[in-house]
């Protein structure tokens, strides 16, 4: 049975519950947030189901211009490949700044000695061809012993935003590491191995304390922990990024679609972007979504925003976008 079909079979029984369903997919970075949200609006509307997934935010993308999907989580803005197959469908959609995150390099707890990385090594870690197998091919003092190696896969905006954050070119990785769309096989993988590492959203850092723990990264100017203060001052560089959900205009003349995008950008639902982990954006931020949503003012503005932009310059282009 065709996945449109399914989906189609799903919407007509829950039809007939009386129950109304909103469609949400893409990043697994931003996937607990808009969960979380999802939560504390459900709980308010009983009779509307918002149904979260996670594709990676490629593979969301896919979704979204196909029309299948209202709205599309997304660890990086829109690809301009993505944005002309939008088109091409008739799409027109809303891009929504909705918080940010530190992209955190992870380690096992147990590991005494990779506390912090030059961004140099982090580069040579994972770049293509890389010739760096063990620890102590990082530094000599380290242990000689095999780094394995965790991380985003190709559908997924963590793995083009860090390969472009680090290596200068989205898409250039060694092969040899273990990819996955699911976020939480990366912690499991770090969290088993001693010699391990891996790459991914903050939220998941927050949330396996006990599990992992994140690597400072120094950009030149010393060592800095993935924190939210940090992120705030614009001191960890250049991993630090904005989080996005594009909404199908079309989808906002549901109801229950424009009533969960007000939600999501109401204060009420800073409680739940708090709980995960990511770093709210100032209340002027969610004001100008509001403003964009009420608008039904479309396209993107930030398909070209620089790897590593700080919140402070992020709100400053964010304000443009409503001239």
């Amino acid at each position: 049975m065709g996945k449109k079909l399914v989906a189609g079979l799903l919407m007509a029984v829950l039809a007939s519950l009386g129950m109304a369903q909103i469609r949400a997919d893409g990043s697994s970075t931003v996937y607990p947030i808009t969960q979380a949200v999802a939560e504390e609006f459900t709980q308010r509307n009983p009779g509307v189901k918002v149904a979260v997934a996670f594709s990676g935010t490629g593979g969301g993308f896919k979704k979204f211009c196909r029309g299948e999907t209202d709205i599309q989580n997304a660890s990086r803005p829109i690809k301009k490949a993505e944005l002309e197959e939008c088109e091409k469908n008739g799409i027109k959609f809303i891009e929504i700044p909705i918080a940010y995150d530190a992209l955190s390099i992870i380690v096992n707890p147990r590991n005494t000695w990779a506390t912090c990385l030059k961004t140099s090594e982090v580069r040579a870690i994972w770049e293509p061809n890389s010739k760096v197998q063990f620890w102590s091919d990082v530094r000599k003092e380290w242990p000689k012993a095999r780094i394995v190696l965790f991380g985003a896969g190709t559908d997924s905006g963590t793995f083009d935003y860090f390969t472009e954050a680090i290596m200068g070119k989205s898409g250039a990785i060694r092969k040899d590491y273990q990819p996955t769309e699911d976020d939480n096989v990366t912690i499991r993988g770090v969290a088993a191995g001693l010699y391990a590492m891996g790459f991914l959203g903050v939220a998941y850092v927050e949330e396996n304390k006990d599990k992992v723990k994140p690597v400072a990264i120094d950009n030149g100017r010393g060592c800095v922990l993935p924190t939210r203060e940090n992120v705030l001052n614009g001191s960890y560089q250049p991993l630090s990024r904005p989080l996005f959900i594009y909404v199908n205009v079309k989808s906002l003349e549901r109801k229950e679609v424009q009533d969960f995008v007000d939600f999501y950008l109401s204060p009420q639902a800073r409680r739940a972007i708090r709980s995960t982990g990511y770093i709210e954006l100032p209340a002027e931020a969610y004001t100008i979504g509001q403003e964009l949503v009420k608008r039904r003012k479309t396209g993107t503005f930030f398909m070209d925003l620089p790897i590593g932009t700080p919140l402070s310059k992020f709100v400053e282009e964010l304000r443009k976008e409503l001239r």
